[in-house]
């Protein structure tokens, strides 16, 4: 089976790009007295011209030319400006394989420069498994993998050389990742973890299934419901700081990508693997169980919370028309009996033109019994939310 490419063709193109803009053939492209010097030895313009080109693609992007390489027309305007030939002599450069060769030679005695072997593969696997440790994108990798070269002044080689070293660091750091998670496992914790790939009791799904469900809605139900699932989480004990030492997008991604298998794939798994996707998974899973049931709990508090403001409202509006009336009788009253006072009058005379002693005794103790239910109300609304936010937390 072939390998997966790591890299896409777009990000091919994107690593191993000449410079396009102005700025950039000025920042790389440009001669010193030493290079034109060098270059003027060259017998005719295709020589001159394909070996200045030569040197120039050596330095960067750092690689070989090649004989069936394109150069980009405005690089061959360019390098051909400076030293003072025609751009149109280029085609006729590098006819035989011999003078190409001849001058790589010389130029990597020149910029001292290494070709890349067998020995420097080895090299750049090694310091790219430890940058894998923490990424596995192929971009970043091949990117630090070029960098590193030019560091080190080696000849860049094919970038499928380059895509093969940084797969295998990837494979490296993954087996690497692995031994990490399951070191600290005992029997109890694997037979553990290979429970989760089982049915559940009374269902028809797995444990695995069914700890990745979220909670539905935003009730006592569910969140009883998802209290077991982080109990669950719990239950396999999982070693104190299991996935300290691993990095954090490294174990999310695993996590992922293992969230998005079904568990007869997991099932399928070597031990070492499927062992770390596990613990990966329930490292994860307890973290997103934990933040699940924190959102769970404030969304039951406001919807109780506005369920009792909205209930106070509606008993409020429904008692509004005997509360004006009873505030017009006691302006009234109040009215009559200020009234009195000035004029000298009898107030409780006054109170009787207004509605009779009995009346207006009975209003005094309806008016009482309607505060008070209100108070009562009020607080056992409050307490009852109190109540169920300690149930929940």
């Amino acid at each position: 089976m072939p390998r997966r490419s790591i890299l896409s063709a777009t990000e091919r193109d994107s690593l191993l790009a000449l410079p396009e803009s102005q700025d950039d053939l000025i920042r790389h492209y440009t001669f010193n007295e030493s290079d034109l010097s060098l270059i003027r030895q060259r017998r005719g313009d295709a020589n001159r011209l394909g070996f200045a080109v030569q040197l120039c693609l050596l330095r960067y992007p750092g690689y070989a030319l090649a004989s069936d390489m394109s150069v980009p027309e405005l690089v061959i305007q360019w390098i051909a400006r400076q030293i003072r030939s025609e751009a149109t002599a280029w085609p006729k450069y590098g006819e035989r394989d011999e003078t190409r060769r001849e001058h790589l030679q010389e130029l990597r005695s020149y910029l001292g420069l290494s070709p890349f072997g067998l020995p420097h593969f080895r090299k750049l696997v090694h310091g790219l498994a430890d940058l894998a440790m923490q990424t596995d994108k192929g971009l970043v990798l091949a990117a630090h993998a070029l960098e590193t070269l030019r560091q080190q002044q080696i000849i860049l080689p094919a970038l499928t050389v380059v895509e093969r070293a940084c797969a295998e660091a990837v494979t490296r750091a993954n087996r690497r990742i692995y031994r990490t998670l399951i070191e600290p496992l005992t029997a109890h914790h694997r037979c553990g973890l290979d429970d989760l790939l089982k049915v559940k009791p009374d269902s028809n799904t797995t444990w695995l299934v069914w700890l990745r469900q979220s909670p539905f809605k935003p009730n006592s139900r569910c969140m009883l419901e998802h209290i077991e699932r982080l109990k669950t989480f719990q239950s396999l004990g999982l070693p104190d700081g299991i996935g300290r030492h691993i990095h954090q997008n490294r174990l999310l991604k695993m996590a992922r990508e293992g969230g998005q298998m079904t568990p007869q794939d997991l099932a399928k798994f070597e031990n070492e693997r499927r062992y770390a996707t596990l613990v990966a998974l329930a490292i994860e899973g307890m973290a997103t169980v934990t933040d699940e049931l924190v959102d769970l709990h404030d969304r039951i508090l406001i919807k109780l919370f506005s369920a009792a403001k909205n209930k106070h409202q509606q008993q409020f509006q429904k008692q509004g028309k005997a509360i004006n009336d009873k505030v017009r009788l006691y302006s009234k009253i109040g009215r009559a009996i200020v009234d009195a006072k000035e004029s000298g009058g009898d107030p409780y005379a006054a109170i009787e033109t207004v509605l009779p002693w009995i009346d207006f005794t009975k209003s005094i103790d309806e008016a009482a019994r309607r505060a008070q239910g209100a108070g009562r109300r009020a607080d056992r609304v409050h307490q009852s939310a109190l109540e169920t936010a300690g149930s929940h937390g």
